[in-house]
């Protein structure tokens, strides 16, 4: 059940290193993740983070401070903290400065992986604001035309408030698909569809074990939002950029340096709040109206699949990976897989 998983989460994370305050925000977090059906970014993680955690690639105190730079910007310094408890800061920041000046620009500097998009976005739309969300990551995408790896993922997402049920949440990769999800298939050791990656010739492939480069969605169009994404997130905070963003594997003992941004609209500085609402509950009721195509059950709105799953979820259980549940219950804090590693989690090929 998720208050187990989380048990389970946070105590390895304490073990590791993490203070209880910091754990128990991250377990909240992955277990949004996993109780959505967002397993890439749920369980699967805590190994890799409690590598970091004791290898001092986290800072476990950080000096963080929330600097307004403008009268609708601010930045948010990380430290190199553990990303979701640095970003849900930032994001608790954020939330009363849109508020204040109705619309807010808030940058992320210096934080670890930061998990899932949803879970900030969320909470800013459950403060009636419309917020958008980005965040760099490390070089594992081959580039439009490319043959070699330039950007990470560089997701995008972003939240709008409802009159009744959950906000509408949209997360998603500028790639194909998320590394987290080619990491999920490592750990099932499942084909992957020939459309996500290429191996180190460049060739798709369905092997995730073979996979050297990931593909930007609709090729171009998928290219230019990740290059938008590392320009905000990253260059804007005077952050590394592009392939200078720092792997998540290769040195464990240092800070990461990512960045994040926020941009937050209040929509009453534009229109009633409550008709702005009626409007989103009136697309949505059209939406769910449509008739649905061959092979579906009807029209969903971005989100609300996930939050089905969370309904079943927490009367089921979360499903968890047997190996992932035996090493949370062990006593093992981490077994030292990842430092060292490539981008994909694989041992660089020093030859090539």
């Amino acid at each position: 059940m998720p208050d187990k998983l989380h048990d389970l989460i946070q105590k390895k994370l304490e073990k590791a290193g993490l203070h209880s305050d910091q754990a128990e925000e991250v377990a909240n977090h992955l277990v949004y993740a996993d109780s959505r059906g967002i397993h890439s970014h749920g369980a699967v993680r805590v190994e890799y983070y409690a590598e970091r955690i004791a290898k001092g690639g986290v800072t476990l105190d950080p000096q963080v401070k929330f600097e307004k730079t403008g009268p609708s910007s601010a930045i948010f310094h990380g430290d190199n903290g553990i990303g979701q408890y640095i970003c849900n800061l930032a994001i608790d920041e954020a939330i009363p400065f849109a508020k204040e000046s109705g619309v807010a620009i808030v940058g992320v500097s210096k934080m670890s992986h930061s998990g899932v998009l949803s879970y900030y976005v969320k909470k800013a739309a459950e403060n009636d604001l419309i917020c958008i969300a980005m965040c760099q990551s490390d070089p594992m995408v081959v580039p439009f035309g490319g043959a070699e790896t330039y950007y990470g993922t560089n997701p995008i997402a972003y939240g709008v408030p409802r009159k009744t049920g959950e906000p509408i949440l949209f997360d998603m990769a500028t790639t194909v698909q998320a590394w987290g999800k080619v990491l999920d298939a490592r750990s099932k050791n499942k084909d992957i569809p020939d459309t996500w990656a290429v191996n180190d010739e460049g060739v798709p492939t369905t092997n995730p074990h073979d996979v050297a480069g990931l593909l930007p969605i609709a090729g171009p169009k998928g290219y230019g939002l990740m290059m938008m994404v590392d320009i905000l997130s990253g260059m804007l905070l005077g952050l590394p950029f592009g392939k200078h963003v720092s792997s998540m594997y290769a040195n464990m003992t240092e800070g990461r340096n990512l960045g994040q941004l926020y941009i937050l609209i209040d929509p009453k500085r534009f229109t009633n709040l409550d008709s702005f609402k009626d409007d989103i509950e009136e697309t949505i009721d059209e939406l769910h109206q449509i008739r649905p195509a061959k092979g579906f059950d009807q029209v969903y709105v971005p989100g609300e699949r996930g939050q089905l799953r969370e309904k079943g979820f927490l009367k089921e259980g979360i499903p968890i990976e047997k190996s992932i549940y035996d090493y949370l219950a062990s006593d093992i804090v981490h077994t030292d897989r990842y430092n060292g590693l490539n981008a994909f989690a694989e041992k660089p090929d020093l030859n090539g």
